[in-house]
């Protein structure tokens, strides 16, 4: 026969055992890390402002550390060029001077082999000469072209400021944030991680995107999922909503609002292109229940905040997309 204390604690375990779905579940992504990033997927999004300690390492992927590894080893370096290839003229000249040389000892002119060592050091003598002229030409276009750039340093100077040095003074107005927005908010400010450079246009994106996720989430809305994140992501979501189903509730994301966002890194790989994005968000979170629509988790009321790292991405020309969502 169990003691009283641990059926108590029996009780709270199973309690707890049932609840934990209910409440890991929260919010489009649960608490998990989940999605690709590329050669990146297996490696934590740096640091931010917004999340100062790292998030955590992805922990469900169809991207599996060998393939991730692949681009990496790929990506080899730049062949060093050789001399001649650094310096066509003088291959140009020397490749002409020889061919000259070699079709007057054909026909009979220019130096002649058969007269033994004095026609090869006439030959070498010449060769010398016109390398010595071409040596000297080069140096003056190289010093030619080096002035050039030392006067218009001063003029880029005093110029307009670079567009990624500019944004990185910004900080963007928060908009609201698709169906599911309201409020202003901190918005998202560039960080200098940014290799692809991203505009003022991408980080609205991706704070609407925010936005669009979180309400199609709480609709149950697979089609426009479909249009905002990755197959892989949409499968993930569509397996949370059928647990969800299961328990007889649904998990309700509202009034979503950005609190404080910036650039964790963003770069590029072949014609794909990837954006981690730190966002600080607060919403309306709360789970329903199908029947009666009885809040049985969370409130209608009070605004809960969720920190994050949601990595984005896209073919170029192409819209953002979410491919992968990380914790702190």
């Amino acid at each position: 026969m169990i003691r009283r204390p641990t059926r108590f604690l029996a009780i709270l375990a199973a309690a707890a055992f049932a609840l934990a779905p209910v409440l890991a579940e929260a919010a489009a992504g649960g608490s998990r890390s989940a999605g690709s990033r590329g050669a990146r997927t297996m490696q934590a999004a740096p640091a931010t402002p917004t999340t100062p300690n790292a998030a955590r390492p992805v922990e469900r992927s169809a991207t599996t550390p060998q393939q991730a590894q692949r681009p990496a080893q790929g990506m080899q370096a730049p062949q060093q060029q050789s001399w001649f290839q650094r310096n066509p003229f003088m291959t140009g000249l020397l490749g002409g001077m020889l061919g000259a040389g070699l079709i007057g000892a054909l026909m009979g002119g220019g130096f002649n082999l058969g007269e033994g060592l004095a026609g090869f050091l006439g030959m070498a003598l010449q060769i010398a000469l016109f390398a010595a002229v071409a040596m000297l030409v080069l140096r003056f276009i190289r010093s030619r072209r080096e002035a050039a750039q030392t006067a218009a340093g001063p003029a880029l100077a005093s110029g307009p400021v670079p567009d990624a040095m500019a944004r990185g003074q910004e900080t963007f107005d928060a908009r609201p944030t698709g169906a599911a927005g309201g409020g202003a908010g901190g918005g998202i400010a560039p960080q200098a991680a940014d290799e692809i450079g991203l505009s003022g246009e991408d980080f609205a994106m991706f704070e609407r995107r925010l936005g669009e996720v979180q309400d199609a989430w709480s609709r149950g809305d697979l089609a426009s999922l479909k249009r905002f994140a990755t197959p892989e992501m949409v499968g993930y979501f569509s397996e949370e909503l059928s647990a969800n189903a299961s328990r007889g509730i649904e998990n309700r994301v509202e009034q979503v609002k950005l609190e404080q966002g910036d650039l964790s890194e963003a770069w590029q790989e072949g014609s794909a292109q990837y954006a981690a994005v730190a966002m600080r968000f607060s919403a309306l979170d709360y789970d329903a229940s199908l029947s009666d629509g009885r809040v049985v988790a969370g409130s209608r009321e009070d605004r809960r905040e969720h920190t994050e790292v949601w990595t984005f991405m896209r073919s170029q020309g192409g819209d953002w997309i979410l491919s992968a969502i990380q914790q702190t």
